[in-house]
């Protein structure tokens, strides 16, 4: 890690009452507004989201980056969000679930709350008016007492009826101490279509996506105050964290730092799937997989007949391949190229997305083979943050590492582990999941590769070997 520099990125906490309420909207139609203003602005999400970044990546030209103390730890927090706001004049970050909300049963840990009171920020909660009136005092004098470590700087009011709907919301709300920094009327969602895992991936509509920022941005200049936005978040005192660096490791979970063993030699080519199919990937997957040692080379399996030249590993992430099964299945010269790269015992890491592609098929559509197992869709969301232990040696972890990840899927594999499975998840609803076979690594559990650079560097090492 490396110093912040004295002066500290302006900030702000994007928050709600609960889910629904219109973070996304407020927090992505702010991004944009304040990127159109002309200012460089830092996009960040509490949690494992990987839809809401892409949004913010399109608003800001920045990439969207998580903050998730579940994955990472509370102590990455601030070095990560330092990382990705190095050179913006603002960051913005929109938050999760409702302002209390974390991780079930773990208190705050990776609550928006947790996150904002690592970074120092002020808060800005938005809050669905539309059932109510002078309730709204009331609601937002609770969360703003809750805990005195959390400073909310002001309310937005979204679904806002009518000019006298905004009257009695804004009488309500005088003798709150906490200001009213935007109104936003009823409108129809201008983030849709989703569908069974929320939002579709901007990647996915690329031209609808730019409209829809351009609208939100558009509504929140009308509706909300820049300036007094622009203030609260220049109120944020300094914020004393190191940078976060790839190359650099912490130590024993504290922001204390050692230097990494030098890069691999030989700069293996590691290939990483990319394009709509496969929109789930972590900014720092990519930059720790360069400071590794390798050369990151993104290929489409939806449209490239084969593998980037001189690939030695490959990684393929999380996405919508159930979407996408037809057209995945058509390109039959990529699924025979991913299965030679893996049989021939070349490092393969898949999550989710990617153990669906390894499968014999998805949905009826033949995929890669690699795995003897069959996916399908299924009635019920997978979703939640786990406890999980390498229950074989694989080119990610020595048996017996522990870690912790996050599941989200609405798929069932058949079977749902091999013989030598990937992960032991602990705790209620203990079992095994995933698949080691030879040099490949595949499991529906989602890890940051900045929570466990070691299994970056790992992977890296064994494509080089």
């Amino acid at each position: 890690m490396t110093d912040s520099g004295s002066r500290s990125v302006p900030r702000l906490v994007i928050a709600a009452p609960a889910s629904g309420s219109g973070k996304t909207t407020v927090a992505t139609g702010l991004m944009a507004a304040l990127a159109r203003a002309g200012l460089s602005v830092s996009p960040h999400k509490v949690g494992p989201d990987y839809i809401d970044p892409g949004y913010h990546a399109l608003a800001t030209g920045r990439p969207g980056r998580n903050l998730d103390a579940y994955l990472c730890g509370p102590a990455l927090l601030a070095p990560l969000f330092a990382h990705g706001a190095r050179g913006a004049d603002v960051a913005v970050v929109e938050g999760v679930m409702g302002l209390y909300d974390g991780a079930s049963g773990q208190g705050e840990l990776a609550s928006t709350a947790q996150v904002a009171k690592v970074l120092r920020a002020p808060v800005v909660l938005v809050v669905d008016a539309s059932s109510q009136s002078r309730s709204v005092a009331a609601l937002v004098h609770g969360f703003a007492s809750w805990d005195p470590e959390v400073r909310i700087g002001g309310v937005i009011l979204n679904k806002v009826g009518s000019d006298r709907h905004e009257e009695l919301l804004r009488d309500a709300l005088d003798a709150s101490g906490v200001p009213v920094l935007g109104v936003l009327r009823r409108a129809g969602e201008l983030f849709t279509p989703s569908r069974h895992l929320g939002l579709v991936p901007a990647a996915e509509r690329r031209a609808e996506a730019v409209d829809a920022v351009a609208a939100l941005a558009q509504r929140v200049r009308e509706g909300c105050d820049l300036d007094a936005l622009l203030a609260l978040a220049r109120s944020a005192p300094g914020l004393d964290a190191p940078e976060w660096t790839p190359g650099f490791e912490p130590v024993a979970g504290t922001p204390v730092v050692v230097d990494r063993p030098a890069a691999v030699a030989g700069r293996p080519v590691v290939a990483v799937a990319g394009g709509p199919a496969f929109t789930f990937s972590y900014a720092e997957q990519a930059e720790l997989l360069t400071a590794a040692g390798a050369e990151v080379a993104v290929f489409d399996p939806l449209r490239d007949e084969r593998l980037p030249e001189g690939a030695r590993g490959l990684v393929i992430g999380g996405g919508f391949p159930e979407v996408y099964a037809p057209e995945l299945s058509a390109n039959a010269p990529l699924r025979e190229a991913v299965a030679a790269l893996a049989e021939s015992g070349a490092p393969v890491a898949a999550e989710c997305a990617g153990l669906l592609y390894l499968a014999k098929s998805l949905e009826g559509k033949e995929m890669c083979g690699v795995l003897d197992a069959r996916a399908r869709m299924a009635e019920r969301l997978t979703l939640g943050y786990r406890e999980v232990v390498a229950v074989s040696d694989s080119v990610l972890a020595a048996a017996g590492t522990r870690t912790r990840g996050h599941e989200f899927h609405r798929t069932v594999l058949d079977p749902g582990a091999g013989a030598a499975p990937a992960w032991g998840i602990t705790g209620p609803g203990k079992r095994v999941e995933g698949f080691v076979r030879g040099g490949v690594h595949a499991s529906y559990v989602h890890t940051h590769p900045a929570g466990e650079p070691g299994m970056v560097r790992r992977f890296v090492e064994r494509c080089a070997g």
